[in-house]
């Protein structure tokens, strides 16, 4: 870029897990990842969990198989500019963003992800729910140990790896800047997330969540999806044997989701996704940061 470009951008954030919003249809503008942790930054940056750029699928190379489903290709950045395969609070918030900018038609539409194409149902107001797919149950056994305390997690994936713990006390899970241990390690050899749960009702579970290259953040749909499953698992449900959907409410820091195991595997999510604030990056910072 030039120093009189003006790059655009926008904050959004789904149940408090917020992201900077960076439009870039024809996938023109390169991202490193010193850029993305610099933009993300809260003290010296916009600050965000996460970045969402904004491309064509045509126009980036690695979503060009996905163009004749998804027009729209979310190229999502953790906030310390590492790639993730999928963010399920970041695509109900990037579908928001789009009908905002009025790419879209509120209705159905899809979006492309590094985990596959993500169906997605956004209102001109209101919750968006979103298609996560099929989550997948891997078998190997993992254990989070922090402060003296061990718990057995369920290895759950939901394009991402995420290990779910149930615990007595959220407060057990510490500060969560820092990865808890979990061991073997081999298990999540690109790292993981790890989300503690306690029960706050029949079908309503609580959870706080380390994601992986960002610290503990307000809110993970991935990882709310993961919990719902494995909470079901735990309590004896599965829709695949009953052919009966199942529905929790997941609580998070920033607020309340809705994830529904269909009998066919596939989870749905539902819940808010606002656009607050959209700007221009100055120039000549933005260029520092790329350089």
């Amino acid at each position: 870029m030039t120093s009189t470009q003006r790059i655009a951008f926008l904050k959004g954030h789904g149940t408090e897990n917020d992201f900077v919003i960076v439009p870039d249809p024809d996938g023109r503008l390169d991202l490193p990842a010193t850029a993305v942790a610099r933009i993300c930054d809260r003290r010296a940056g916009l600050g965000g969990d996460g970045l969402l750029h904004v491309v064509r699928s045509a126009a980036h190379p690695e979503a060009q198989a996905q163009a004749d489903e998804a027009e729209w290709f979310m190229d999502y950045r953790n906030g310390d500019g590492s790639v993730a395969e999928m963010c399920g609070n970041g695509v109900r918030v990037f579908a928001r963003y789009l009908l905002h900018a009025g790419l879209v038609e509120a209705g159905d539409l899809a979006v492309a992800t590094r985990a596959g194409v993500r169906r997605v149902h956004v209102a001109k107001t209101g919750d968006v729910t979103v298609s996560m797919g099929r989550a997948e149950l891997p078998e190997e056994s993992v254990v989070v140990t922090l402060d003296g305390r061990s718990w057995p997690a369920r290895n759950v994936n939901m394009g991402n790896p995420h290990a779910v713990a149930f615990v007595e006390d959220l407060a057990h899970a510490g500060d969560l800047r820092a990865v808890p241990p979990f061991s073997p390690a081999s298990v999540y050899p690109e790292g993981v997330n790890i989300e503690f749960v306690v029960d706050r009702g029949p079908r309503h579970v609580a959870m706080r969540v380390h994601e992986r290259g960002s610290g503990e953040t307000r809110s993970c749909g991935t990882g709310a999806c993961a919990v719902a499953v494995a909470t079901a698992r735990r309590d004896g449900l599965d829709p695949a044997e009953t052919a009966v959907p199942v529905t929790y409410t997941v609580d998070v820091l920033g607020g309340s989701l809705s994830i529904t195991e269909q009998p066919d595997g596939t989870v749905e999510m539902t819940g808010p996704a606002e656009i607050v604030a959209e700007g221009t990056f100055d120039a000549a910072w933005l260029a520092a940061a790329l350089a």
